[in-house]
């Protein structure tokens, strides 16, 4: 989701006369991270994450601009969600919902491991594909972080895992 607060530029010696876009925009973001999100029993809380903000031109100039990306992971449908947004924000900012990835619950295979993952995944572009099964080495604790990586010893068990998975498929 894209947020996008507009102002009036003015000497920041004379704040009177501008409106600060960022001030806007900072409210507006302290009232989205006050909100109470969905929570699902089986799979955990949707989360929030302000990962951009950016605007103003000089320390000394009221900023006529402010813009930030949020991510929200949700874990069910996002219409209440997104009405509550555009409610809370009101004329603090403009909204602008860029993309959005369904939450899904994917297919499990009988005797594989399987666990609840709070992140998204490209998987719901691919269902002309048949029906996904999501898997792989590594842990998305790391994922994103200075200490990204995958051990040498996961890349052998996903080898394993791969095969295994692929055998099961082929079966049933």
């Amino acid at each position: 989701m894209e947020l996008t607060a507009h102002g009036r530029m003015a000497h920041s010696a004379y704040p009177e006369l501008g409106e600060s876009a960022i001030d806007k925009l900072l409210d507006a973001l302290q009232l989205l991270r006050s909100m109470e999100l969905p929570t699902n029993p089986a799979v955990g809380p949707s989360t929030l994450n302000i990962g951009i903000i950016e605007g103003g031109q000089a320390p000394n100039v009221v900023p006529d601009f402010a813009r930030a990306h949020l991510l929200y992971r949700l874990v069910g449908p996002s219409d209440d969600l997104k009405r509550r947004i555009i409610e809370t924000v009101g004329n603090r900012a403009e909204v602008h919902f860029v993309l959005e990835i369904p939450f899904m619950r994917l297919r499990t295979l009988d005797d594989i491991p399987t666990m609840v993952a709070a992140f998204t995944t490209d998987i719901p572009g691919l269902s002309n594909w048949g029906e996904p099964v999501l898997l792989g080495p590594g842990s998305i604790h790391v994922a994103h972080t200075e200490r990204e990586r995958v051990e040498k010893r996961q890349l052998h068990e996903a080898v394993e895992l791969y095969c295994a998975v692929a055998k099961k498929l082929m079966s049933g």
